[in-house]
């Protein structure tokens, strides 16, 4: 090696050192996830169970017409809550994200609030995907214990996540991009098929539009029952359209977080619109509404072998006939769906840390072990896939019914306690003159955008569990407004007994971490320059070879 060389090589080595002290340093964090795992892991986080599975009982309510304008409504208001957070989110790219945002601007009683909400939200997860698990798997036999299923899940999940996750944003990238390849897969499925590329020749196009029908009676009789079965369709939406609140919750360990960060919330949009909307409309197009299989699973509650997968997709190749490619997308699905339920498990497990450091758990979920594992926050959080051995008396689908009622209202007050947020803050910044145009992303409409999606949301919430009062259902009220009942109770419980107050539009602190966060993008430029997404793609693949 020559000596230009060596000397080059001595100072690209002193960059790297540089970058990774900056990015272990800066606030205290550890900023190491790169533009394309922060990317993927957005997606990645927004495609769960839901678009694969459980869309297929909205179908079955709704009708495909009422399905897809229910997701096309939902993910727009949906978007106006993602253009509240992005404004926040890339301007104080904070450990806890959107948690401590809440406490620092609203009041510390919201913030947790809004912690503890989104720790349940991510915890009562876990064993809804086991259950999913369960489902999927009856579509190669049906003799499967779900006890057997339950125990291999939670072992699993113990055995991965006691260990030190150090290469967590590489193996979510992965994951993330093979749930991507999955569904654009059935997307693709759906056209070739559509279009006449089955084994039967039969180029079917919209002819579950027509026969039997857009709009399915669920419920009532009638016109009424057609705006019930499209309400069903909301509430479904609820649940599966989700995304902001998790790039927020990994803004801390973007290494650029303002730029990176930033991209990922406009990436969003087009998101909403190519994965949520796309698989309403593919799901109704593949499947008919009252399809024989697809109602016995999701409105008679049957399982096995008998009734297919919970999956619309693989029920729709069945009936076209086509072998070989049902079986590898089942197997492709329980790999997506245990992966998600590795997230959760992950990332509640940090939630409750993060709680406990800010005072608002009990000290001892402080404790980590040598590698960094909060050892005593993961055995609490273990103690949540145990519901899942609520399906050996209930059936799968029953219990599924009750993991999404609970969730869907968690998922929906975290967006009431996103908006209420913004509002504060935006608040702030009248009071105190505070220069929006400064700001690295100023979302558009503001603040009426955080207005009527606040209204939205709030409407959703309370009116999504009407089917408990017709008739009246005890167990169907709980599972609908549990967290609904349980939100103000822990909101005023921690105000009475910290004695919290509400933090005045003029006292609200707009620097905050700001300028720390600013010198430290500054001085990391300087040895690591932002990358583009593509580009670290086509840097990646280079470097394997």
């Amino acid at each position: 090696m020559s000596k230009d060389e060596e000397k080059n090589s001595q100072s690209y080595a002193a960059a790297d050192v540089r970058a990774e002290t900056l990015t272990s340093t800066a606030s205290g964090l550890h900023r190491r996830l790169a533009n394309r795992q922060i990317q993927l892991i957005a997606i990645g986080g927004s495609i769960g169970t839901a678009v694969f599975v459980s869309i297929g009982a909205a179908l079955a309510k709704g009708g495909p017409g009422s399905l897809f304008l229910a997701y096309s409504f939902y993910c727009c208001f949906l978007a106006l809550v993602n253009n509240c957070l992005a404004e926040m989110s890339i301007y104080m790219p904070v450990s806890g994200g959107f948690i401590r945002l809440a406490g620092k601007w609203v009041d510390d009683a919201w913030g947790f609030t809004a912690g503890w909400n989104f720790f349940l939200y991510e915890a009562i997860l876990i064993p809804f995907e086991i259950t999913a698990i369960t489902l999927v798997l009856g579509f190669w036999r049906d003799d499967i214990p779900p006890a057997a299923v339950c125990g291999v899940c939670i072992v699993l999940y113990a055995a991965l996540n006691v260990l030190a996750v150090k290469a967590y944003g590489e193996a979510e990238f992965w994951l993330s991009g093979g749930k991507i390849i999955l569904i654009l897969m059935l997307f693709m499925f759906t056209f070739v098929t559509m279009v006449g590329g089955n084994p039967q020749k039969d180029a079917y196009g919209f002819r579950n539009w027509n026969t039997p029908g857009a709009f399915a009676i669920y419920v009532s009789e009638g016109s009424l029952g057609r705006f019930e079965g499209f309400l069903a369709c909301v509430w479904s939406a609820g649940f599966a359209c989700v995304g902001p609140e998790y790039i927020s919750m990994v803004a801390a360990e973007a290494k650029h977080p303002r730029r990176y960060i930033k991209n990922a919330f406009k990436t969003v949009y087009w998101r909403f619109g190519a994965f949520f909307i796309g698989s309403a409309l593919c799901c109704g197009i593949v499947v008919a509404y009252n399809d024989a299989t697809l109602q016995a699973i999701h409105i008679d509650g049957a399982g096995g072998s008998s009734s297919a997968s919970g999956s619309p997709y693989v029920i729709a190749m069945g009936n076209l006939g086509i072998d070989g490619l049902p079986h590898l997308v089942n197997a492709l699905l329980i790999t997506s769906i245990f992966s998600a339920g590795n997230t959760y498990t992950y990332t509640a497990t940090r939630i409750l840390h993060s709680l406990a450091l800010e005072g608002r758990a009990p000290r001892f979920l402080r404790k980590c072990t040598k590698s960094g594992v909060p050892i005593y926050c993961f055995v609490v959080v273990m103690a949540f896939p145990f519901l899942s051995f609520l399906q050996v008396s209930n059936s799968s689908n029953t219990v599924l019914t009750w993991m999404i009622n609970l969730v869907t209202a968690a998922g929906i007050i975290n967006y009431i306690i996103i908006t209420t947020t913004y509002i504060c803050f935006y608040r702030a910044t009248v009071a105190q003159n505070f220069d929006r145009a400064t700001l690295p992303y100023t979302g558009w409409f503001q603040p009426y955008s955080a207005y009527v999606g606040l209204a939205w949301m709030v409407t959703v919430v309370f009116c999504y569990g009407y089917e408990s009062f017709k008739p009246w259902s005890i167990d169907g009220f709980f599972t609908n407004y549990t967290m609904v009942l349980l939100a103000p109770i822990l909101f005023v419980g921690w105000k009475v007994i910290k004695r919290t107050r509400f933090v005045k539009a003029t006292e609200a602190d707009l620097v905050w971490e700001a300028p720390e966060i600013t010198n430290y993008e500054e001085e990391l430029s300087l040895v690591e320059p932002p990358v583009g997404f593509w580009e670290e793609i086509a840097g990646l693949f280079k470097w394997r070879r």
